[in-house]
């Protein structure tokens, strides 16, 4: 289990999901090609080694990193695309804050929102994939602290953490309507009680927003 240095990828199926929103009480389906998400939530070890930084107010190579912006998450996909040598999955404007994602890139990027959730549930149906407490470090069991990634039971499609520990940036914006750039939080974090701690629990924050308890995880799209 290489968690410290490289991120290893699990082949998620295609599929269907239906995302909700409790604010507006609205439902909508996506239809899903395969794609590729990561077992684990990127570590601080991974992060330093792409980015030279260790952001954040806990330290520990296994830890996941936290106090990322959605800026800094995407730079560093791109970042680690160019290690790897894949094609960059983001486009940077000269001046601004647009940002465009090129689907016909290779490389790594955040998930969607539909990704996140569809992966999450791994074809379960309930507002989690197993027992909270064997699954995700949450308030209850967490000691209010973060902790390794990979401590707990994984979902049945092999990815840890998709609950609890980190909240997870996603390629998505919120509301533009409400909340203008706001991009998706998923996933609860230790800080929170277990009712945000499900798949289905939608979360918002500026890109530029650094925070103790969000972290995130690369996804990358399968080509022909």
């Amino acid at each position: 289990m290489d968690t410290g240095v490289g991120s290893e990828m699990i082949a998620v199926p295609p599929g269907q999901v239906t995302l909700s929103d409790r604010r507006t009480e609205r439902s909508w389906s996506v239809e899903l090609a395969p794609y590729q998400l990561a077992a684990f939530q990127v570590t601080q070890a991974l992060y330093a080694q792409i980015t030279g930084k260790r952001p954040g107010t806990s330290q520990g190579d296994q830890l996941p990193v936290e106090g990322v912006s959605w800026w800094d998450a995407v730079r560093f996909c791109n970042a680690l695309s160019q290690r790897d040598g894949f094609t960059p999955a983001y486009r940077f404007p000269a001046e601004g804050e647009g940002i465009a994602s090129d689907p016909s890139a290779d490389g790594y990027r955040l998930p969607t929102e539909a990704e996140w959730e569809h992966a999450c549930r791994a074809g379960t149906t309930g507002p989690c994939y197993g027992p909270l407490d064997e699954v995700a470090w949450y308030r209850g069991n967490s000691q209010e602290r973060v902790h390794d990634v990979g401590g707990k039971r994984p979902n049945p499609w092999g990815l840890y953490d998709m609950l609890g520990n980190v909240w997870e940036w996603c390629w998505d914006v919120y509301d533009a309507e409400v909340y203008g750039t706001y991009r998706v939080l998923r996933g609860g974090g230790w800080f929170d009680e277990h009712w945000s701690c499900r798949a289905s629990v939608r979360r918002r924050s500026h890109p530029t927003f650094q925070v103790d308890d969000v972290g995130f995880r690369i996804a990358r799209s399968v080509r022909d």
